[in-house]
């Protein structure tokens, strides 16, 4: 196996260390606790190991973690209107809502009644309208956890290919117009696109981000390329096992490519720690101080 692996796990944790030290600052300098609210709608087993993980990690690095809780026949406006008590609260400086909802609720509307300021997720349609048009905003972690961890190996992205293989509104989309504000020249890719496989071929880097196991595989990925896997599929191996894979096909891929992510282990660790990362942001922000270096797009 000839690429580097890029560890997700391992700058996940240097990233909530550095998190943890800017928290540390913040209340000693400012007496200002960043504070993260993450609603959860529902028992969806998943969402609740995933807000339970959310929550051990936010005050494992000094932060408020603030949780809440509604039945899963919980009326739409009964959730608007605690969106509207936490979008009040000084204590609150991001807000979360797990997704999926319950059928009663329409996503976009309780997204978009989030405080832009405080939509520590990015997906207001404010914050993707800033994003777009290159201003300030708040980034979707994962996207963002990307952009990282290719900075972080590669530096300077500027002039390089990149691929985005996926067109969706949490990843795709704003992945590549995080891209595009380091100056890469950037192709956005998807089951539409004619001769997917030559379009992969020119990439110097390929982010794959379509949700389909193992699509992409090794003879698809230029030598050299950094390959960043977001897909997440658990694949069925018979007699009652299976195991998780990417939307690459690994082992043939990290045979040519220069660098690559992961599954598990590498791009997923590093949602929460960015949604960490832009939970301090908006603190910061929200209170006219400096933005933590690092921790941003």
């Amino acid at each position: 196996m000839s690429a580097m692996i890029l560890d997700g796990k391992a700058f996940a944790a240097r990233l909530r260390g550095e998190i943890a030290g800017h928290v540390a600052k913040l209340k000693e300098t400012h007496g200002l606790t960043p504070g993260l609210a993450v609603v959860l709608v529902g028992e969806d087993p998943a969402s609740q190991v995933y807000v339970r993980s959310k929550g051990k990690m936010t005050v494992e690095v000094g932060m408020a973690s603030f949780e809440h809780r509604l039945d899963v026949d919980a009326s739409e406006v009964e959730l608007l209107a605690l969106i509207q008590k936490l979008n009040a609260d000084p204590q609150v400086h991001g807000i979360l809502v797990q997704l999926p909802l319950p059928p009663q609720m329409n996503a976009d509307l309780v997204i978009n009644a989030i405080d832009p300021a405080k939509d520590v997720d990015g997906f207001h349609i404010s914050n993707v309208g800033l994003l777009g048009t290159g201003q300030k905003s708040m980034v979707p972690c994962t996207p963002l956890g990307c952009l990282m961890m290719l900075r972080d190996h590669l530096g300077d992205l500027s002039g390089m290919n990149a691929v985005v293989v996926g067109r969706s509104n949490i990843v795709g989309k704003p992945m590549a117009q995080l891209l595009l504000g380091d100056s890469c020249t950037v192709t956005i890719a998807h089951s539409r696109t004619r001769d997917l496989a030559e379009v992969c071929r020119r990439a110097d880097i390929l982010v794959a981000a379509v949700g389909r196991p193992q699509m992409i595989p090794g003879d698809w990925v230029k030598p050299g390329a950094t390959v960043i896997d977001v897909g997440i599929n658990r694949i069925d191996e018979g007699a009652g096992k299976s195991r998780l894979v990417g939307d690459v096909e690994f082992d043939s891929a990290a045979q040519v490519a220069g660098a690559i992510t992961p599954v598990p282990g590498g791009v997923g660790p590093m949602t929460i720690a960015c949604l960490l990362a832009n939970t301090v942001t908006a603190s910061c922000r929200a209170h006219g101080l400096p933005e933590p270096v690092g921790l941003t797009a």
